[in-house]
Order: structure tokens, then sequence, then C-alpha cells
């Protein structure tokens, strides 16, 4: 009898430790959903001289949001056309925090947008806001952001690619005097003031550095006829698709140039139709690039299986953005805190940087980051674009790519690790 209790008594114990277990289990999943979900404006160009880029980056942005669903923190992603156009931008990022209470802005493309923008909206109503392709040195000592630390981006300086290109213009390609045709924006001044710098320093001399409109014109030759000067070998495209589609045609059809080189903005399919594969074969430029990762790796798989492969530049650094400003918004309702702007801007180096449990993209290691948050222990985001520790000016640094046009396609030639010091005071 004695036996027949003990043991029915341990088969009931073991009953209900299976059950506590099972129900323990199911609360930590429960858990997560008890979070409030993290509300993320993306200001992305979908119609402008950026538009090229705009559906890609949305999707890059999308992928996030489908990848931290799957892992167990569904976010409200809400997208906004910038139009390429700063006061276009600035009326959606009122639209986006006013009327749809974002926590958070993600964007914009152009460091012109980024910029009025930052001045204008996010710094004033204490918005972080992350950037995920503006690439001027303007960024990074921003006067309105001068002890506020509100503007932030998950790609590096122009300080950066501005050398690089300086080297691939006189060391790669040979050239040793060369003109300049950039936007006349804080993108355009920054990066052809870079490159001026280091190939002159190289031992370059620049024929002419001309600016142009920010909107498209239907003709730049007068521009070209001033750049066509001295004894320049070619120009330097430091524009967006939309203008430099125009102006490169331009300058093949009247003899300006043949030859150039390009930059993040210019890195375009669309140049490809608009010259011909011929017309850019073996010509190159410098980009934004990804370090190779089992993150990058993940986010190429998952991406081309949604949406097909895409060349366009930023799409890791757009994927990041929104995977931190999340993970951010996790980390601080995992130590309790409410969900604000100012708390989330506050965790946004706590979960990308050391020390800290390194996690990956994808779901599954997204899933296991918020499992650490959720157990108070700090995490550092390794993501797809690279390290993306944020400085305390919200820099980080990421490699450059030297990029060229092969028969009809875009192809990636090296990865040049940045100055980690150039730039910086």
């Amino acid at each position: 009898m004695f036996k027949q209790f003990f043991y029915t008594e341990l088969i009931l114990y073991l009953i209900m430790a299976l059950l506590i277990t099972a129900c323990n289990d199911n609360s930590t999943d429960e858990s997560i959903k008890l979070f409030e979900p993290v509300k993320i404006g993306a200001l992305i160009p979908l119609t402008g001289t950026l538009s090229e880029k705009g559906k890609a980056r949305k999707n890059a942005a999308q992928l996030a949001v489908k990848d931290l669903n799957e892992a167990g923190y569904p976010i409200q992603l809400i997208v906004a056309d910038t139009e390429t156009n700063p006061p276009a931008a600035i009326a959606a990022a009122l639209h986006l925090i006013n009327e749809e209470n974002n926590h958070l802005l993600i964007g914009g493309s152009a460091s012109s947008v980024t910029i009025a923008v930052a001045e204008q909206v996010s710094i004033p109503r204490q918005i972080p806001q992350i950037s995920y392709s503006s690439t001027s040195p303007l960024i990074t000592y921003l006067p309105a952001d001068e002890d506020q630390d509100f503007l932030f981006r998950t790609v590096s300086p122009d300080t950066q690619q501005g050398i690089i290109l300086a080297r691939l213009a006189y060391e790669i390609m040979g050239y040793k005097e060369v003109s300049i045709l950039y936007i006349n924006d804080a993108y355009g001044k920054g990066l052809s003031r870079v490159f001026t710098e280091n190939f002159q320093v190289l031992g370059g001399k620049i024929s002419a550095a001309i600016p142009h409109e920010t909107e498209p014109a239907a003709s730049y030759v007068a521009a070209l006829q001033q750049a066509a000067v001295g004894n320049s070998e070619a120009l330097v495209a430091i524009s967006y698709t939309g203008h430099a589609r125009i102006y490169l045609k331009e300058a093949i059809e009247y003899d300006f140039f043949k030859k150039f080189l390009f930059t993040d903005g210019t890195k375009s399919e669309q140049l490809i139709e608009a010259l011909g594969a011929d017309a850019l074969e073996g010509l190159c430029g410098t980009a934004s690039g990804s370090s190779p990762s089992d993150s990058l790796d993940i986010f190429n798989s998952r991406y081309e299986a949604e949406y097909g492969e895409s060349k366009m530049t930023f799409l890791t650094n757009t994927y990041d953005a929104v995977i931190i400003a999340a993970l951010a918004a996790y980390s601080a309702q995992a130590a309790g805190e409410a969900l604000m702007p100012i708390t989330i801007r506050e965790h946004l180096r706590k979960v990308a940087g050391w020390p800290g449990r390194q996690v990956i993209a994808g779901p599954d290691a997204l899933k296991q980051a918020l499992t650490y948050l959720r157990q108070g222990e700090p995490i550092n985001y390794v993501g797809a674009s690279g390290d993306v520790d944020f400085d305390k000016q919200g820099d980080v640094v990421t490699p450059v790519e030297i990029w060229c046009y092969q028969n009809g396609q875009i192809v990636s030639q090296s990865l040049e690790q940045p100055c980690l010091l150039c730039g910086k005071k």
C-alpha cells in the first residue's frame, strides 16, 4: 500500500512539474507579447531623384519588421514618401510624429532631407532619428544636435568615402586631373570637398568643381561646358540618378567626357539602361559596403527569397536601422521603463556595442536577443552592414566598396577599410 501511494504521489509530482514547466514556457512566449510594440516612422524616397532606390530600401525595412515579428516582437512601421525633397520630407515627418504618434524616425536617404528633418522636426521634439544612407560629414557635428544626441546613422560619413574615392581616382584609375559635377546640397558639397582635399594630397589636380541644382534639369550642357576645362581626364559624378542619367548622356553625346568616376548616389542600374553597357564598361566608383559576416549572409538570403536580388546601396543599413530601433525599444521595456522616445534613445547604444552578448540578423538570432534582454543581459547586435556601434556623435564605421560596371552589370571589386580617425576632431 505504501509503495502504491508513493508511486502515485511521484507520478502526480512529475505531472505537476511538467505542467508548471509548460506553463512557464508559454508565459515566456506570452511575455514577449506584453511588451508594447514600438511605432517606427520610415522616411523613404518613393518619388524624386532617388526614387530608383526607394522601393528596395522600403523592402529592407519591411524585412526587418518581418524578422522581428517572427522573433516574437511585432512592431509597427509606417512609411512616408520624402519625395527626395526637404520640404516634403518635413511635412512627412510631422505627419509621422503628430498624427501617427511614432516613437522614432528612420531616415532620410538624402543628407539634405535628413538634416532638414533633424533641424526642424526630430531634434526640437526630442525624437531619435536614425538615417540609413545620409553620408554628409555635416551630420557628424550638426549644430542643432550639439549636446542633444538625437541624430544617428548606420552608415559611415563621407570623410571615409571621399578618401577611398580619391585613391580610386589617382592610384587605381591613374587619373591625375579631373573635374567634378556635384549636387548643390549637403551630400554633394561634403563629398566633393573631402574628395578634392584627398585627391590633391595624392598629387592630383581639380580642373573644375561645378555645382548643379537639386531639382533635375532638362539639360546640363552649360554645367558640362564649365567642367570640361584644362586637361581633365574624367568627370566625377557626385549626384543622384535622376540628375546623372541626363548629364552623363549629354557628356558623351556632346563629347565633353568619355570617362567618369561614380559614387553611392550614381551607383545605378538605370544608368546602364540610359547610357548603354558599352559606354560604362570598366568605369568604377565607390559606395558604402557591408563586411562579410553571418549577418550579411542571412540578410542576403532572406532578402532574395522575399524580393529577389538587388544591387541597390544601403539595403543592409536600412535593415539594421529598423532592427536597432526595435531592440532599443524592447530593451527599455525589459528594464521596466516606459516606451518613450527618450528612453529608446538611451538604449540605442546599449543594444549595439561592447560589452554584450553578440547577436546577429535573422529571426532566430533576434529571438535569442529578446530573451537576453528579458533576462537583463546586455546585447551587442552585429548587423548585416557590419558593426553598428554608435560613437558619441551617433556615427558608425563601415567599409567602403569599390565597384565597377562590367558586362552590363554592377560588380563589386573590393572592400576598403576606412580610417578610424579620419575626420574626427
